[in-house]
């Protein structure tokens, strides 16, 4: 079984949207600026969290990733089986069988098939929404980004008489370089 880096980075960003979509779509940017995560590993990861229906993107100004279920419906193991491109159970990490006849060699295989057993079942019960929980238990706070206002027309600027102490023409110009 492998817990990876990326599957790490993965949990953290399906926290920070979890926590933020009530305000409308999270965008990637803002994901990377809080969890200092780099955009362009973001981009990769909700590719594939997108690809297993986890997410959905909105395109456009205010656009962004929510979810595509409710928290409690989204599990760890969904999470990481998506990123990993293989479920969990089916990795082989695993040491091998031992050989038949092998003296000293104690077959483990039942021992790790039990493990693996109890770890995806573990994961399988932590729900995105118990981390969110979890997280707002340990005091983060969430700070909410205002929506993108529309652009509204700015009044325009009341035409104010200018006074230019300048010439006026051509032939006035003679006179300003005549006095020097």
């Amino acid at each position: 079984m492998r817990l990876t880096t990326k599957g790490g980075f993965a949990l953290t960003a399906m926290i920070d949207v979890a926590m933020r979509e009530q305000d409308g779509p999270v965008p990637l940017a803002s994901i990377s600026k809080r969890q200092h995560i780099a955009r362009s590993s973001l981009e990769l990861l909700f590719s594939k969290l997108r690809q297993h229906a986890l997410i959905k993107a909105t395109r456009g100004p205010g656009g962004g990733y929510t979810l595509t279920r409710r928290a409690s419906e989204i599990t760890v193991a969904d999470i990481l089986a998506s990123v990993d491109g293989q479920p969990l159970a089916d990795t082989e990490d695993s040491p091998k069988k031992s050989e038949p006849g092998s003296k000293g060699c104690y077959s483990t295989e039942a021992l790790w098939a039990s493990a693996k057993h109890h770890v995806m079942e573990f994961l399988g019960s932590v729900t995105l929404q118990s981390l969110v929980e979890d997280q707002l238990a340990k005091g983060v706070r969430v700070e909410h980004e205002p929506a993108p206002r529309k652009k509204e027309a700015l009044p325009s600027p009341a035409a104010l008489p200018l006074r230019v102490n300048a010439p006026n023409s051509v032939f006035a110009w003679n006179g300003v370089f005549a006095k020097r």
